[in-house]
């Protein structure tokens, strides 16, 4: 039931991602699947510098190259930069392995949800607030920005903004967002 309750979530997560694009050629471009995977997609986009860094200093790219399906709410490289100077460089030490897997596991969720499956887990949600558990454990919090702009709420109260929907790869879905969630 829980795996039931979670997919219904992940449907309606992906789904309010696509409405909050506005509809953008962009978004429209990528709806379609791609052959290429999460990793390769985010290897291939330079606005995913630093998260592909990160993904490979925690030994994770093995892991989101499989076939999933996962959905990932990827920190663009400005998000990262809005972290403590310093922050992203002491992460990526080998003795900040488990650290830094637990915050790029929070942004990874089992399943494939468009921004519309997360629109309707919006919608379906008496406060207006979608509770979207991750793959590190932890739980991401999903509404509605006052601009219509979909939103995440990590575990500390940070909030994130998805800034592009709906990049559709081979093993899942990748959702662009401007700031670091943290556990």
């Amino acid at each position: 039931m829980k795996n039931f309750r979670f997919s219904k979530i992940a449907v309606a997560l992906v789904g309010s991602l696509a409405l909050a694009s506005g509809g953008s050629a962009y978004a429209k471009h990528h709806a379609e699947m791609s052959s290429q995977n999460i990793v390769e997609k985010a290897a291939s986009t330079d606005d995913f510098s630093t998260l592909v860094a990160a993904v490979t200093a925690a030994d994770l790219a093995g892991t989101l190259s499989s076939d999933g399906p996962f959905t990932v709410f990827a920190p663009l490289n400005s998000a990262f930069a809005k972290l403590p100077a310093g922050t992203v460089e002491t992460l990526v030490k080998p003795e900040n392995k488990e650290t830094l897997t637990s915050i790029l596991t929070y942004h990874v969720v089992s399943g494939r949800f468009k921004a519309k499956d997360v629109m309707g887990l919006i919608k379906q949600a008496p406060d207006g607030v979608a509770s979207i558990p991750t793959v590190q454990g932890g739980v991401l919090k999903a509404s509605m920005g006052s601009d219509g702009s979909l939103m995440l709420t990590d575990a500390k109260g940070g909030a994130s903004k998805v800034v592009m929907a709906d990049v559709n790869q081979s093993n899942g879905v990748i959702h662009a967002i401007d700031t670091v969630v943290m556990p």
